[in-house]
């Protein structure tokens, strides 16, 4: 199956390298470029792409804005590219909805690899995006984003605890999960079937109201702290 990919970038030539780098691979495949944030969102919500590559700096609406309509608004999945290495960029961009980022002197391979890896469900930051910046958005006084339909993950309102529904495996998988682990690294330091991890972080992203990795991560760190060593604390647990 062919992965569909929207390019968004105000600068023509950028664009053109983004889509020479795309056509590249025979899983992958350009359908349309826009230069600004409002045509990102018109060509987004037309032609329904898999994943959105979105620059962050462009004119009538910044990408970030542009991102946010999108996820609202369908199941479109956004990658954000930029040249700035900024949390509070990092930060606005998962609040709104994207599923990675990445810088644009990220080499072509990599870039392919993170079209696949968002397009397959999961989520992406870039190397220099550390821990330290999830702990930080985790901390913000906001609730994290809602998944699709009903309810918010982390919101923080009065209700039962969601951690109360999850199997210790789980909590395990999701401790590992926020340590920015693989399926297939989960599984190898479980000692359990890529498949079973898959299944496992599938049940999490249901139970948490979660829409996808990154906001596991932040469930995990506003819930509990930063877990470390594949071990989630029990609610009402020192650590």
């Amino acid at each position: 199956m062919t992965i569909r990919v929207l390019v968004a970038d105000d600068q023509h030539l950028m664009r053109a390298g983004l889509r020479g780098i795309v056509d590249t691979a025979a899983d992958l495949t350009v359908i349309a470029e826009a230069n600004t944030g409002l045509q990102a969102v018109d060509l987004a919500r037309r032609e329904r792409p898999d994943v959105v590559l979105m620059d962050i700096r462009m004119p009538d609406m910044d990408g970030l804005e542009a991102t946010r309509l999108i996820t609202a608004s369908t199941d479109v999945r956004v990658l954000i590219l930029t040249t700035f290495d900024l949390d509070d960029y990092v930060y606005q961009a998962l609040r709104g909805g994207a599923s990675g980022f990445l810088l644009k002197d990220t080499p072509p391979a990599d870039l392919l690899a993170a079209i696949r890896v968002i397009a397959s469900g999961d989520a992406l930051l870039a190397p220099s995006i550390t821990r330290r910046l999830i702990a930080e958005f985790a901390a913000r006084p906001e609730p994290a984003p809602p998944a699709a339909g009903s309810g918010t993950a982390g919101s923080g309102t009065a209700g039962p605890d969601p951690l109360a529904s999850i199997t210790d495996r789980e909590r395990q998988v999701l401790a590992l999960v926020a340590e920015g682990l693989s399926n297939a690294e989960i599984a190898r330091r479980l000692h359990i079937a890529p498949g079973t991890a898959k299944t496992h972080v599938g049940n999490l992203l249901t139970k948490l109201n979660a829409r996808d990795r990154v906001h596991l991560v932040i469930y995990a760190y506003r819930a509990m702290g930063a877990p470390h060593q594949g071990q989630v604390p029990r609610p009402g647990d020192s650590s």
